[in-house]
């Protein structure tokens, strides 16, 4: 899966493998769900870039998010001209108590995995402290699920090619009160790959250069959720939206759409929230609203989302990135959604977003 990807990424870019300098490579599980870890040096060599230095990056649902910062970071100071970022996830070979057991490592395991929290039941957590607090109910997640399934079904990455209606959200088997079966992400197969060049290597080589990075962030907060002031926000995507705002020069009010990580449907509101696109207690009504929709103001998840694009949790946070990309080149299925559009954002969360980074995506001059 990542050969095929960063070939892709490759060929999309123009370069050769040899000319690729360093790989950072983002995965979760692999040495539960395939028994193999230092995927770094594997990964490198099936895109034919052998003997160059490959990391992989942990940070669970944000694993490849923290590639990606690292990639930019890295091509800003100088260490690389060429790096290619990305990652990949297999976890339908270990069905679902499989990848539910190894997706629970993510929490705490003393005060949440042995007292039987999975990750439908943490969100549910944050859904009922949000609905208490701030207000909603279950048919606004609704009509949050109802629209990344229906920008899906143009998105030929996307996972789920199936359009839902309120109705079906609302009579879905229950995961944990009040989350149902469509508030969840599917579990996935799958790898992304892009490639970052410096504006000197890019201009010197004729390179397409059209969107650029221009802001990164990354934040922290307390792994389990009983040690948090607030469950209801999620500070450190606050702190990593601040950072990459600051590094882009840029505001909330700047953004023309967002990619957020929503690996439930609350968690779409809290990362929206986060990133300062609305004010807190604002955003669960978004979707039903037409705010969020594709052809609302703010548009989230043109892509599908992790909701209906799919979570390969070591790939997501590049897949996000890739997604705004091709959006803003106008060769998505969804770029006429986001026709105009210049500036962008990708918010990549791990765990109960206990690790996030933030990425401003921006239309070249």
């Amino acid at each position: 899966m990542f050969a095929e990807a960063g070939l892709e990424a490759l060929d999309d870019a123009g370069v050769a493998p040899d000319e690729v300098e360093a790989l950072y490579y983002g995965n979760f599980m692999g040495e539960m769900a395939d028994h193999q870890g230092h995927q770094g040096p594997m990964m490198a060599e099936a895109i034919g870039a052998d003997g160059v230095g490959a990391t992989r990056y942990e940070s669970a649902c944000a694993s490849a998010g923290a590639a990606v910062r690292q990639g930019v970071r890295d091509v800003r100071n100088g260490e690389a001209d060429l790096v290619v970022v990305g990652g990949a996830e297999r976890m339908t070979n270990i069905g679902t108590a499989g990848a539910t057991e190894a997706l629970s490592i993510a929490a705490d395991d003393l005060y949440e995995v042995k007292q039987g929290i999975t990750f439908p039941g943490a969100y549910a957590l944050m859904a009922r402290a949000y609905f208490d607090q701030l207000g909603g109910s279950t048919e606004d997640l609704a009509h949050i699920a109802v629209k990344n399934h229906e920008n899906a079904l143009e998105n030929e990455h996307a996972q789920l090619h199936r359009e839902i209606e309120v109705e079906d959200h609302q009579e879905a088997p229950q995961l944990a009160s009040p989350l149902g079966l469509y508030d969840s992400c599917p579990i996935t197969d799958g790898a992304a790959a892009i490639v970052l060049a410096s504006e000197d290597y890019a201009a010197e080589n004729g390179l397409d250069d059209t969107v650029a990075i221009t802001g990164t962030g990354q934040g922290g907060d307390r792994l389990a959720l009983q040690d948090r002031e607030d469950i209801t926000e999620t500070p450190a995507a606050a702190n990593a939206a601040d950072e990459a705002y600051d590094d882009a020069g840029i505001g909330p009010d700047d953004v023309d759409f967002a990619e957020v990580h929503d690996c439930f449907t609350i968690a779409e509101v809290l990362a929206a929230e986060a990133l300062g696109l609305f004010e807190k207690g604002e955003g669960i009504s978004k979707a039903r609203e037409g705010v969020t929709t594709r052809d609302g103001e703010m548009p989230i998840n043109v892509s599908g989302g992790l909701k209906a694009k799919g979570h390969p949790v070591g790939a997501t946070g590049a897949s996000q990135i890739a997604q705004i990309t091709m959006l803003l080149r106008g060769d998505h299925g969804r770029s006429d959604a986001v026709d105009g559009a210049s500036t962008a954002v990708a918010h990549n969360a791990g765990g109960t977003a206990a690790s996030t980074t933030v990425h401003v995506l921006e239309v070249s001059d």
